[in-house]
């Protein structure tokens, strides 16, 4: 049983724990499936003011829905289309303090005013995206990218 420890220390000490509380919780496990679930729940439970957190997997050239945790979403992404679109493209996180001024953004939940989306590579290829949207306008920082980058290279281990 995995119980998550209360986070303290500064914003990098939190990311750092959140990222060892995932490896030691996938360690073993080798379904992508479980393991991609209890990471956006692992996350959901340990960034505050988000509403929605999960994964789009490459599957037959577009990113489709997988494990996440909120509300309904959008199924089907186009790779170059929206955030999730543009970092599985480019291969490069995107931190987008505004959605709303961010061209061609889809809006699968109104609520959202910002992202954070960062590409998964396994085995030097796309794997997906981990999306990770927020209700406030500017919520992710320059550390909050780098803190969910981390979790994404621990996750990757495990995929």
């Amino acid at each position: 049983m995995f119980e998550n420890q209360a986070l303290s220390g500064t914003t990098a000490q939190q990311y750092s724990m959140l990222s060892k509380q995932l490896d030691a919780l996938l360690e073993g496990e080798t379904d992508a499936i479980a393991n991609l679930s209890n990471a956006s729940a692992l996350l959901n439970q340990g960034m505050n003011t988000i509403n929605w957190c999960g994964f789009y997997l490459l599957k037959n050239d577009e990113l489709l829905l997988g494990p996440f945790q909120g509300l309904p979403a959008c199924v089907h992404i186009a790779i170059g289309r929206g955030v999730c679109g543009t970092a599985a493209s480019e291969l490069k996180t995107q931190r987008i303090a505004d959605v709303h001024a961010f061209p061609g953004h889809i809006a699968c939940d109104a609520a959202s005013r910002s992202e954070l989306v960062v590409p998964i590579i396994v085995n030097g290829a796309l794997y997906g995206v981990l999306d990770i949207d927020s209700p406030l306008t500017d919520r992710f920082t320059e550390e909050d990218q780098q803190g969910v980058e981390l979790f994404v290279k621990t996750l990757q281990k495990h995929l």
